[in-house]
Parts: C-alpha cells; structure tokens; sequence
C-alpha cells in the first residue's frame, strides 16, 4: 500500500511540473489584437475572421541599423510588437548592427534562450554563469558561425573587426524582454542609493553619481 501511495505521489509531481510549462497552441493562431486594453499574460486574440496576411509580415530587416550611439550598435526587432501573428508561438528575431569595435553591452533576455549567427564581420560574443562560478564562457565568431545564449544568463556581443558586422538572432519568446545591465542598475527610475551602489561595487559615492549621470 505505502509502494502505490509513493508511484501515485510521484505520479501527481510529475504531472504538476509538465502542467507547469507553457502549454501548446490550442489552435492555428492567435494574432494579438492591439486595440484591446484587457490585461492578460501575453495579447488578447484577435478575430479570426479579421486576420490578413499583414498579421503576420514584417519588411525591415534587410535595412542597417543606426550605429551613430555610443554603444555603436542597434538592435532591429521581430516579436509580437512588429508581427502580430507571432503571439503565443514562443519565437522572435533580432538584427544587429555593429559599427567597427561597437558592443552590444552586457543585458539578459529574461524569457529567453537565443541563437546568433553571425551574417557580415567579426564578433566577440560571451555569456557569465550564475554564482557562484561567474565563468565567463567566450568564443571569437566570424561570419556563418552560430552562439547560443542561454536563457537569464548576462552575454554580450563586441564587433573586433574594422569594418561593419551583422548578426540576426532568434529568441524563443514573443516577447524575450530585455534587462541591459548597466541602465537598470545606474538608470532605474528612481535612482538605486548611491551608498547600496557604493558598497556594492566597492568604489565612493562619487564614481556612482559619474556613472549615474551617464544613464
């Protein structure tokens, strides 16, 4: 009796944690309805009887990004923001652009794993594993070469070449969202204590009011 209590107590965890996960389409497709203002995880359907082919195109891709920043790079998105059909299929695309030795800076996708294959240049790209390790795992790419991302870890990209580098990568979510590492701690709104940062950090006050002012 105790050995078919624990199979069906395990059985029960085991269907929880499955239960736990995103669940498949339940149908062909739910465009996301922007004229709607009901709350919910992800975009109300729209009528399936209104969906058009333009629900689900986007055109802009194949257009460079502008570099004139500081970072030196941009970001062009695919998700559900641009492409309404992409709502509750779980994937995205990205184009970057990097102006010679420009970065995609330090940030995490914290809904998402990404795959980035490198179409025009030379990219240094990484990714640092939680604590305690914080190892650095990174690799030099060049043009077809492929890096994944894996999902919440803090990575970045940095163009080592002289000319112009292109990159389009694929995001599994509809909506990765994005955390970029240095304006969410010295740009939050409001302002995180510069006596936290300072201590955090371990540098005076002062060098977190500079870096403050940047962001």
């Amino acid at each position: 009796m105790a050995s078919q209590f624990l199979l069906l107590s395990c059985l029960a965890i085991t269907a929880s944690i499955a239960l736990a996960s995103d669940p498949s389409s339940l149908q062909d497709f739910c465009v996301a309805d922007p004229s709607t203002s009901v709350p919910v995880n992800g975009h109300v359907c729209k009528d399936p009887k209104l969906v058009v082919a333009d629900d689900f195109f986007f055109s802009g891709l194949h257009l460079a990004g502008n570099t004139s920043n500081p970072a030196g790079s941009r970001v062009t998105p695919a998700n559900v923001a641009q492409i309404p059909g992409l709502n509750t299929f779980g994937i995205s695309l990205v184009r970057i652009d990097y102006a010679p030795w420009g970065i995609n800076a330090p940030h995490t996708h914290p809904r998402a794993t990404e795959i980035l294959t490198v179409l025009e240049g030379s990219l240094q790209v990484g990714f640092v594993t939680s604590n305690p390790e914080n190892r650095l795992i990174t690799k030099v790419l060049q043009k077809g070469d492929v890096f994944v991302f894996p999902v919440g870890l803090v990575h970045f990209q940095h163009n080592v070449g002289k000319v112009n580098a292109v990159a389009i990568a694929a995001l599994s979510s509809q909506n990765p969202g994005v955390i970029s590492i240095a304006n969410a701690v010295f740009g939050s709104k409001p302002a995180i204590s510069a006596d936290v940062l300072a201590k955090a950090f371990q540098v005076d006050k002062d060098t977190i009011y500079d870096f403050q002012s940047k962001f």
